[in-house]
């Protein structure tokens, strides 16, 4: 049983000699008796010789006490180890904001911090990108090694269920080419024309360049948020403790279905482009055989070939990523929302990048 009581001291103030468990229960029982008696005499000393046992809520009483009272409070009689936890909290400071004034970082620490967290970022970049390629090459040497089943599946999410938006688009952007284009050479009586100028965009960079942002858009996103959410749940560490490669397991299927998905797609997109351009062609009097004729004529096989190239480097780049993206997810909640933003974005802009590059290099090559 956990008592207190009261006796005055020598110079005419009171003691408080505690008995028995300062436990949750004790406590419980004496936090407001001794604290009424706190109030009412001028208690300078608690004596806890003898007590049995001290947890967390008698040091929460003791402490009390002591910030409570403004003459001063001894306290006298504990266990060492437990006189020692209490002389860690101070009763003056309580409450107070102890959070340290922020420090003004020097230059030239900022600076190397900057370039420290940059050159990890690029290791881990070259680093994922070797391992990427590696299992990539390892399993198309061993053709049997690959989770098609996975890969499939992949790719039809990614790619099917993509056809209505791809089409959206590559229809609206074929119809908006011949139209602003049907105008101005209508002036010049040269809107039979329209039909080569749709024709050489589509193939040549708008279908593979709009196919890649969109896939970037749903796929690349999809693929960071997986794999970001698995990063997040430690599913990634299990399949680590199992044995198992996560860049072989779950990246080169990813890569391999946006292999083949991009350039699906970007085909896809293409006719549908040109589809749009002929439909804008009927309103200005131009049959259809005609605008195809010139479509054929102006487009050769090297546009179809060149965007067709374009959209494997994209479908590779987008799904690679997405993947990385995903791997890199730190903890908390809002981790897989950052890794889908990073990997679209960054998806989006390595594509305008490499479209450019593309296009430097078809331009000394003269294709």
């Amino acid at each position: 049983m956990t008592t207190f009581t009261t006796h005055p001291s020598a110079d005419g103030h009171y003691t408080i000699t505690l008995s028995g468990r300062l436990d949750a229960t004790g406590v419980a029982a004496l936090w407001e008796p001794v604290h009424a008696a706190l109030s009412g005499e001028r208690i300078t000393v608690i004596d806890a010789s003898q007590v049995d046992y001290c947890d967390g809520a008698g040091l929460a009483l003791l402490f009390d006490l002591k910030r409570q009272n403004h003459r001063g409070i001894t306290v006298t009689g504990l266990a060492p180890d437990v006189a020692a936890l209490l002389a860690q909290f101070d009763p003056a400071g309580f409450g107070k904001d102890t959070a340290d004034a922020p420090t003004r970082v020097p230059l030239v620490t900022a600076i190397g911090r900057s370039v420290h967290s940059y050159a990890e970022h690029v290791t881990a970049q070259i680093e994922f990108l070797g391992a990427a390629t590696a299992a990539l090459g390892s399993a198309l040497r061993h053709p049997a090694s690959i989770r098609w089943k996975d890969a499939l599946l992949i790719a039809e999410r990614a790619g099917v269920d993509a056809l209505p938006i791809v089409a959206l688009i590559a229809f609206l952007m074929g119809l908006i080419i011949a139209f602003q284009s049907a105008i101005p050479l209508r002036q010049y009586g040269g809107e039979v024309f329209v039909g080569d100028l749709v024709g050489l965009s589509m193939l040549r960079e708008l279908g593979p360049l709009m196919t890649a942002i969109l896939i970037a858009g749903r796929s690349g996103a999809a693929f960071a948020a997986e794999l970001g959410t698995m990063k997040v749940n430690e599913e990634i560490n299990a399949l680590t403790t199992m044995g198992f490669d996560p860049i072989r397991f779950l990246v080169v299927t990813r890569v391999l279905a946006g292999l083949i998905v991009t350039p699906l797609l970007t085909i896809f997109a293409d006719l549908i482009g040109i589809l749009g351009g002929a439909l804008t062609m009927l309103t200005f009097s131009i049959p259809t055989r005609t605008y195809f004729t010139h479509v054929g004529a102006f487009a050769d096989t090297a546009d179809f070939l060149g965007g067709l190239a374009k959209s494997v480097v994209f479908g590779i780049l987008i799904a690679g990523i997405g993947c990385l993206k995903g791997l890199q997810t730190a903890s908390g909640a809002a981790a897989v929302g950052q890794a889908t933003t990073r990997a679209v974005v960054a998806a989006i802009i390595m594509i305008v990048v490499v479209d450019g590059l593309f296009a430097l290099i078809y331009f000394i090559l003269d294709v």
